[in-house]
């Protein structure tokens, strides 16, 4: 790419992307903010503010970025896998909880592994796309995922591996899988979840999908966190209670009402206004994304991208179906609108490649 100046270089941002993703961390700060105000304590409102800072301001870094480095740079991209598996494993001798704590502030491998295995499985298929009809490829690709998703599974944390898979499956349809590949993998997966539940899940994630099926079994536990979800949701309407007034929020009924659970925090003080203004910038979001997707001329950009949405569809869409009770509790919080600096952090890095990625279309 020729040398631009810096005036050339704004021009190319994607704008519409930083506006809709700033207003989407603002909507999570409004909620963040609104039922700190019920625990009296706005210190986590303020890490958020921080952690927006230092994300938009990577994201703009990052941007200058080619991600065609990796393509000429094999081993850098294994060198940053090995290093998301060294810090997957070290939490199991260091911490308890499955993140690093440096002082006040924690440190998720995990979200960082996310966009690692994006880029990775980019490099993968923009390699090999035209001999996808080889099964090794899926096996070796499903290899690199299953290693890190193996470590994060034992946390525990099985949201995160639902949410790896999903973003393996969407590269793998992306990149021109065949039809009966994929039905062999399906039904592969149908197998080893069917071991999984038998030999490998702890009692109370199998509780979580009992009292999913069947609400009646613990209506005060496991499917307690849903049922207050659904009525703080319900008890929104169309312009919702006001902030720092949702009695299931402020009150401490709607549990983990900044990460986890925040559309309903969200949408019982905002109402439908809150929540359709939520669901249109997260439209427009994925749209750009898919845009730069469709608009790239290499396929190592073009499956970037499109892991980049995959990833982000499949958080979104897990984390409102628990919301709305019609997926089980498996712990995903919201893209970019939760509180978290590790997931907003490396969400606003893998931006900064999208952005970059988008600077040199046709440049």
């Amino acid at each position: 790419m020729k040398k631009m100046s810096f005036f050339s270089f704004l021009k190319k941002i994607d704008w519409i992307i930083v506006i809709a993703s700033i207003l989407l961390v603002s909507l999570g700060l409004i909620s963040i903010y609104s039922s700190s105000l019920g625990k009296g304590d706005t210190l986590n409102f303020r890490k958020q503010i921080l952690f927006l800072g230092v994300g938009v301001f990577l994201m703009f870094l990052i941007s200058f970025f080619d991600l065609r480095v990796f393509k000429n740079n094999p081993y850098l991209i294994l060198i940053l896998y090995f290093i998301c598996l060294l810090t997957l494993t070290g939490v199991f001798f260091i911490s308890t909880k499955g993140w690093y704590k440096l002082g006040p502030f924690s440190i998720d491998p995990i979200e960082f592994t996310k966009v690692i295995l994006i880029i990775l499985l980019a490099k993968y298929f923009s390699m090999r796309h035209i001999e996808m009809y080889r099964l090794r490829h899926i096996i070796l690709s499903g290899i690199y995922v299953l290693i890190p998703s193996a470590l994060i599974f034992f946390q525990p944390d099985l949201g995160s591996v639902i949410v790896i898979f999903s973003l393996w499956l969407g590269v793998l349809v992306v990149s021109g899988i065949k039809i009966r590949h994929f039905l062999l993998l399906f039904l592969a997966m149908i197998l080893i979840s069917i071991l999984g539940w038998s030999f490998l899940l702890k009692d109370y994630q199998k509780e979580r999908v009992l009292s999913f099926i069947n609400p009646q079994l613990e209506p005060l536990g496991a499917n307690w966190s849903q049922q207050q979800s659904r009525i703080a949701i319900g008890s929104g309407n169309v312009w919702g209670e006001g902030l720092g007034r949702g009695s299931q929020t402020q009150y401490g009924f709607l549990t983990e009402s900044q990460t986890d659970f925040i559309f309903a925090g969200l949408a019982e003080e905002t109402g439908l206004v809150g929540t359709s203004i939520l669901l249109f910038l997260f439209l427009i979001f994925i749209w750009r994304i898919i845009k730069i997707a469709s608009l790239s001329g290499d396929n190592l950009s073009r499956f970037y991208a499109s892991g980049l949405a995959i990833l982000l569809i499949s958080q979104f869409f897990i984390n409102i179906g628990m919301n709305l009770g019609i997926l089980p509790i498996i712990g995903i919080s919201l893209p970019l609108v939760s509180y978290g600096g590790s997931g907003l952090i490396a969400f606003f890095i893998g931006l900064g490649l999208l952005q970059g990625i988008k600077i040199r279309i046709n440049g």
